[in-house]
This record gives C-alpha cells, sequence and structure tokens, in this order.
C-alpha cells in the first residue's frame, strides 16, 4: 500500500511539472478538458486568435503591475515556479532573447505561481532576470488564462502587438523556437 501510495504522489509531482505539448487542464474550477499546444515555432493564425483577458497584480518587488502595459508590444508571458526544473533551463534562455529584443518593442513578464516570494526573488536573482514576474501564488493568473493552456508549469503565452494570443506553449520553449516566433511576430503589420 505505501509503494503505491508513494507512486501516486510521484505521478501528481511530475504532472504538474510537465515538458508534454499537451495537457489535461485540471486547475478551471474542477473540470477537466484536453488542450493542445502550439506545436514549436508555430504562430496562428491573425484570423484565428483569440483575446488575452486583462490581468493585474503585484511585482515580485513590490510594485503594482497591469496588463494594460502591454498594450501595442508583442508580449511574452512565462508562467514558472522555483520549484519547477524545466523553468531552470528555459529562464535564462528568455533572458538572452529579452535582451536581445526589448528594445523592438517586445516585453517579457513572467509569473510566478504556487511558490514563496523570498523563493521567487532568489530564483529570479540567482538566474539573473531581468524582466519582471508577477507573484502569483494563487494563480490568479493563470486562472485568467484558461482558456488558454497556462495551469501546466512551464506555460508560455505569446502575445501579438493587438494584445491577441498569438502561440501557447505548454512545457519548455527553446531560445530558437522563442526567437522565431517573436521574430514573425515583429513581421506582421
Amino acid at each position: 500500500m505505501k509503494m503505491l501510495l508513494a507512486g501516486l504522489v510521484a505521478v501528481l509531482a511530475l504532472a504538474g511539472c510537465s515538458t508534454g505539448s499537451d495537457q489535461v487542464d485540471v486547475n478551471n474550477g474542477g473540470e477537466f478538458r484536453f488542450v493542445a499546444a502550439t506545436p514549436a515555432g508555430e504562430v496562428i493564425p491573425e484570423g484565428e486568435r483569440s483575446s488575452a483577458p486583462e490581468f493585474s497584480g503585484t511585482l515580485l518587488d513590490g510594485e503594482s503591475w497591469s496588463s494594460q502595459e502591454l498594450d501595442g508590444d508583442v508580449a511574452v508571458i512565462n508562467f514558472w515556479g522555483s520549484w519547477c526544473a524545466p523553468c531552470r533551463v528555459e529562464s535564462p534562455e528568455f533572458e538572452d532573447v529579452y535582451v536581445d529584443v526589448a528594445a523592438q518593442g517586445v516585453q517579457f513578464l513572467g509569473v510566478n505561481v504556487k511558490d514563496q516570494q523570498q523563493l521567487a526573488q532568489a530564483f529570479v536573482d540567482n538566474k539573473g532576470l531581468t524582466y519582471p514576474s508577477l507573484f502569483d501564488p494563487a494563480s490568479e493568473v493563470a486562472l485568467a488564462f484558461r482558456d488558454f493552456p497556462a495551469a501546466a508549469i512551464p506555460s508560455t503565452i505569446v502575445l501579438d502587438r493587438s494584445g491577441d494570443v498569438a502561440a501557447v506553449y505548454t512545457g519548455a520553449v527553446t531560445q530558437t523556437n522563442l526567437q522565431a516566433t517573436i521574430d514573425q511576430l515583429l513581421e506582421e503589420d
């Protein structure tokens, strides 16, 4: 019995930090629904995009923040946790892309979920992240994005300049794929 219980706990722990491209979203008010991510490097066609929800919160540094600050820019929103192994790999790569594209009208926002503030801040400091991160221990921002699969950690949602969801990635995103998506969105009118 103890072995069965230990196995179940291990499976549940792995499910919370997944790198697969398809997930079952169970953090949306108890409903189960199957969601699929955008294939690596693929951008949703302009006519098929949906508007991102408005959201706000408090940054790790204590300042208030609103999604209106993203208006008019391409935006990369990355849901992460200090406890998530794939997040440790992709965060420095995100920082590299951010440094390369910030002057081109691209904003990055981290959304730290299910974490303690001191652990989240230590993660940001350790990884040298310079883009802002919301502290969202209750996953309220992820719930705002429940129509897009932001419940798997890590997840990344890329918005076009109109504030529409142009790409959704569940699991880690490579630097190459993220850069290709941003480049394509910057070329759009």
